[in-house]
């Protein structure tokens, strides 16, 4: 699971918008959720576009996917789809919030086009629900 710029402040940055899990909280339930699934999950989060593009060509040969919550450059960045690309490693982008029904810069992602799946708008619960999916998808479950 990556994680982008400004995530390292989820419950404190607008809960009212992204709730008040903390990353931490986040990645301990997916631990869980992995460990159930009978899969590996690392989590890393960076909030320069630089570092979340070398992370991402780190994955290649040793991650079967991936799991992104860009954050703002899921917004900007063709650097990240790129690496992706480059990496050859399924990918589902994820969104604690709605992007659809936010601010019109919001509401397209650079990412789509290269992802497995999208999910937004389930909070802290879409990542549980992104892992789930990847992992039958991977699994020719989904």
């Amino acid at each position: 699971m990556l994680n982008g710029p400004n995530l390292n402040l989820l419950g404190t940055r607008e809960p009212a918008l992204y709730g008040r899990a903390t990353l931490a909280d986040i990645e301990r339930r997916l631990a869980d959720v992995g460990r159930e699934l009978g899969v590996e999950v690392e989590c890393a989060q960076h909030n320069g576009e630089g570092e979340l593009v070398t992370a991402v060509q780190q994955l290649r040969g040793r991650a079967d996917g991936a799991l992104v919550n860009a954050g703002a450059y899921s917004h900007t960045s063709l650097a990240i789809r790129d690496a992706f690309a480059a990496a050859e490693v399924p990918f589902v982008e994820v969104h604690l919030t709605n992007i659809y029904a936010r601010e019109p810069e919001r509401r397209h992602s650079m990412l789509a086009p290269g992802a497995r799946a999208v999910l937004c708008g389930f909070g802290a619960a879409g990542y549980e629900l992104a892992l789930r999916g990847l992992v039958a998808a991977l699994r020719g479950d989904g």
